[in-house]
């Protein structure tokens, strides 16, 4: 049977302004400045204050509130007004210039041209005396070659692939010359099946066969297991050497490259940061200014405020192009306007951060860092938590002492015995001078820091002092010992 039924109920829901300005927010400078290049290709009305010209947000405000004026009081008023109700073409500029999908939230970052990983080992197998059958076997090698340099997959797999995918009887027999063949290619160790061999081909590739680089053979050939448990006496022992003999060894060791397909990764590339803020002390009190360098000045086209202002008898092209400006100009106006918002809310949150650590900002030192939550910030600027995360997220501020990721400022708290509250960034730090302290014949183990952080007014459970050592990058005692 049915029913009718009234109900009431609340929903929240953003304008698209409010999206825009949401968006905004989150984009650091770099993509920023790829934003509004892309708001001015699209948007003809929308257009960039040469560098010689003085700003004129006033002057264009002036301009566009004249404008509109005209278009609602004047004959040009009268002629829109009707070209909107006769038209079905006429879109409101609220649902065509600010209601973006969801593709407009992924940034297009220009990514540099560089050689493939691939493409340079098989311009290097072209130089070699090669059939073409060993070319199509060794390349088929090189397309199994991850991004580290290794090849994961035994030759036995690898034969079988290339006997059902391309239709060429081959075996192990065969491949293992063309992979031996391929690990003579640079970078020095690409192509090897582990991290033993890695180490083997390169300590082999070595013009100079040193004592050390010998010793440094037989330490990764006969003794790789004591090696990497830093079991020094048993290696020691095994091939009956001295301290002396076996550090010169390791140190040949550890400039080798465990990793040689990383020279070709992107993600070694430098990376330029750009700050979002900037620090400066001004008698000794920490001042704040934004980067507005690269975001660059906008205004409204004046061609298409005087196509809006026009009081002449219009046809209906004539009202199609200045419905079409004025949409525009809408456009345009809303974009600067959450440009003006997103500076307004990145002044007022990091001028908050800057008060809460004013006394890190004034000195650098990190023990002075106070413990701070993204809440903290939120109560103080009355914005919500999600919009200081937005604000935090991959933002950068540029201070004498440095440039910051803004994100690294917050930390949680930890109470000493003595009752005070300091920032955990303090104890971590504390547990890293404690190591790098330490004796590295006998390096402390987690209960000795747990002890010695005791002493100094920390009191931590071992489990906490293993994840901050880990979250420090920095490994268990046993992995830390050196001759």
């Amino acid at each position: 049977m049915l029913k009718q039924s009234l109900q009431q109920k609340q929903q929240l829901r953003m304008t698209p302004q409010q999206m825009l300005v949401q968006k905004l927010i989150a984009l650091p400078v770099i993509s920023l400045e790829q934003r509004i290049k892309e708001e001015i290709e699209s948007n003809p009305a929308l257009e960039e204050v040469p560098e010689n010209e003085p700003e004129a947000r006033e002057e264009q405000d002036a301009l566009t509130d004249g404008a509109e004026g005209e278009a609602s009081d004047g004959i040009l008023g009268d002629e829109a007004a009707d070209f909107m109700e006769e038209s079905d073409e006429y879109v409101p500029a609220y649902k065509t210039s600010l209601a973006y999908d969801a593709d407009s939230e992924k940034e297009q970052k220009p990514v540099a041209a560089t050689v493939s990983f691939q493409d340079s080992l098989m311009f290097q197998l072209g130089m070699r005396n090669l059939n073409e059958r060993q070319y199509l076997l060794a390349g088929y090698i090189i397309g199994n070659i991850d991004d580290d340099g290794y090849l994961r997959r035994d030759l036995y797999s690898i034969a079988n692939d290339i006997t059902f995918l391309q239709n060429i009887q081959t075996d192990e027999q065969e491949l293992q010359p063309l992979l031996e063949m391929v690990q003579e290619l640079d970078p020095p160790g690409i192509g090897a099946r582990n991290l033993q061999e890695c180490l083997l081909i390169q300590l082999r590739r070595k013009a100079i066969k040193a004592p050390a680089t010998e010793l440094a053979l037989k330490i990764v050939n006969r003794a790789f297991d004591e090696f990497t448990k830093k079991n020094y006496a048993r290696i020691k022992e095994m091939l009956h050497t001295d301290d002396e003999k076996l550090k010169a060894a390791l140190d040949e060791i550890l400039k080798l490259n465990p990793k040689p397909g990383d020279a070709y990764s992107e993600e070694g590339a430098a990376v330029t940061v750009i700050p979002d803020f900037t620090v400066t002390l001004e008698n000794g009190e920490p001042e704040l200014t934004l980067n507005y360098k690269n975001t660059g000045r906008l205004r409204v086209s004046t061609v298409y405020s005087e196509m809006t202002s026009h009081r002449s008898k219009k046809g209906k092209q004539e009202r199609e192009a200045a419905s079409f400006a004025r949409r525009k100009m809408e456009a345009a106006n809303s974009f600067m306007d959450a440009l003006k918002q997103r500076e307004d809310t990145l002044q007022k949150v990091m001028q908050a951060i800057l008060d809460y650590q004013r006394n890190y900002f004034r000195e650098g030192d990190e023990s002075l860092l106070k413990p701070m939550l993204l809440k903290n910030i939120a109560a103080v600027t009355h914005l919500d938590i999600s919009t200081i995360s937005r604000v935090v997220n991959s933002k950068y501020v540029q201070t004498a002492f440095g440039t910051l990721l803004l994100k690294n400022l917050f930390s949680e708290s930890f109470r000493k015995e003595s009752g005070e509250e300091v920032s955990v960034k303090t104890v971590k730090n504390l547990l890293r001078e404690l190591i790098e302290a330490e004796n590295k014949k006998s390096p402390l183990n987690d209960d000795a820091l747990v002890d010695m952080l005791k002493e100094k007014g920390c009191q931590v459970a071992r489990r906490t002092v293993a994840k901050y050592r880990e979250q420090l990058d920095i490994p268990v005692a046993r992995l830390r010992k050196a001759l």
